[in-house]
């Protein structure tokens, strides 16, 4: 039987962030279920795109919209082998549901691996789980680690990195998401090879 991952997104989640580690991990053969408060299967959560063009921030425009296959009421962490936080605009709000706060905590207190990138270190900083970890996050969420008594890793220039501390697997944007990937990967021992 396939290990299962849950992720764990919102409205204006980040696109690239949802979509892209959804299918590379069901590439991979992992049973991925995606979730969202308040919301069931078959309904879908709005995306966003940002995008590094120059300005002194990211740019957004909407993006598409993301099917969830499951429903967060069932959602457990005894049930799965990791959790994926994508980024964007969701992790704002959904830090402040404390059925969001108690599952991330019930995956760090199992051990099990957190995958995190981007915004979405705000729901590690206000699940109090990065204390005394290495972590990588967008920029603008170096105060959330810091202040959370996290150590902050410091991304490459081109966002592209990323970092592995004990449970937690983060990284700092999109573009990073085949190294974020492959180091969750890696953390929960699955093998990527060319043949």
């Amino acid at each position: 039987m396939p290990k299962k991952i849950l992720v764990l997104a919102g409205d204006f989640v980040e696109d690239y962030e949802v979509m892209v580690p959804f299918q590379m991990l069901l590439m991979l053969g992992y049973e991925v279920h995606a979730v969202c408060p308040n919301k069931k299967a078959g309904e879908v959560v709005a995306t966003a795109i940002h995008d590094f063009e120059g300005d002194q921030t990211y740019t957004e425009k909407r993006g598409h919209n993301f099917a969830l296959n499951a429903d967060f009421a069932a959602a457990k962490a005894d049930d799965y082998a990791a959790l994926v936080l994508p980024g964007g605009r969701a992790p704002e709000y959904l830090r402040l549901d404390p059925a969001v706060i108690k599952l991330i905590q019930d995956f760090n207190a199992a051990g099990k691996p957190i995958a995190a990138t981007c915004h979405a270190a705000q729901l590690l900083a206000a699940a109090d789980v990065v204390r005394g970890k290495k972590c990588q996050a967008y920029p603008a969420c170096k105060p959330d680690v810091l202040l959370a008594g996290g150590e902050w890793d410091e991304p490459s220039a081109g966002l592209d990195s990323a970092c592995v501390d004990q449970n937690l697997v983060t990284a700092p944007a999109w573009p990073a998401n085949p190294a974020w990937i492959r180091a969750l990967a890696d953390t929960l021992g699955a093998s990527i090879s060319l043949g």
